[in-house]
């Protein structure tokens, strides 16, 4: 906006904000931490560096999500981060409950602040719970963001260094999260439910195989996200 507007003058105050701001990001601050916020399907979310910063390839997820929920549908998102999946499914589907998970109490009060912006309270629940381990269902959307870096590539990546390590280390493998939900996934989810995981394009084959142990009659498929590539695992249940 500065550069398109040289005509305008910036205030002191102005002035000491854009440079502290500029002095932040050229130390490796992320841009959405340096903003305060960040943008997913079409909203603003509160942004800390204590949850992990929406991408869009996320919202692949909400888009099946839509397509194949009842307006009334009781959902569960599980590591829910910012709230942005839980928050934009409640704003999305008016009639639904939304019960919406982390381990991170630091996570869930970033949620808060954007549930209470969006004026969701009523309609979403927010619960401390390492992975499932607090429910027992029937859920009929279940949706799962969940980590999955492998552990020994995090020293590699940029990402590691801005945004919480909790919300991106997979374990060794990278499904480690993701194969313990699966597991657990026939107690919780309802019969004639959708499942969606978001997946590292190199985990599809394993995770589909994972996924077939535990709904050996469910419908199964990856779909691709914008660049082609494999990212979210969809499971029908039948």
């Amino acid at each position: 906006w500065i550069l398109a507007h040289p005509e305008s003058e910036l205030s002191s105050d102005q002035l000491a904000e854009f440079e502290t701001s500029l002095a932040e990001l050229q130390g490796g601050a992320a841009l959405p931490h340096v903003l305060g916020w960040w943008e997913f399907y079409g909203r603003r979310f509160h942004l800390g560096p204590q949850a992990l910063i929406p991408r869009p390839e996320t919202e692949l997820l909400i888009e099946h999500a839509l397509n194949q929920t009842a307006s009334a549908a009781k959902i569960l998102d599980i590591g829910t981060g910012s709230g942005c999946i839980a928050i934009t499914l409640a704003m999305e589907l008016p009639d639904s409950r939304v019960t919406a998970s982390d381990l991170s109490w630091q996570a869930l009060n970033v949620a808060r602040r954007n549930i209470e912006d969006y004026d969701a309270g009523k309609r979403i629940m927010l619960v401390n719970s390492n992975l499932v381990d607090a429910f027992a269902g029937p859920f009929d959307l279940i949706c799962a963001n969940l980590p999955y870096i492998p552990t020994n590539q995090l020293a590699q990546l940029e990402v590691a260094r801005r945004e919480p390590r909790m919300a991106l280390d997979g374990g060794p493998s990278g499904t480690v999260f993701i194969y313990e939900v699966l597991e657990r996934l026939p107690e919780i989810l309802a019969r004639g439910g959708c499942a969606l995981f978001e997946i590292d394009p190199d985990q599809s084959a394993g995770v589909v195989n994972r996924a077939r142990i535990s709904f050996p009659l469910a419908g199964l498929r990856v779909e691709k996200d914008l660049a082609g590539r494999d990212r979210l695992l969809v499971i029908e249940r039948a």
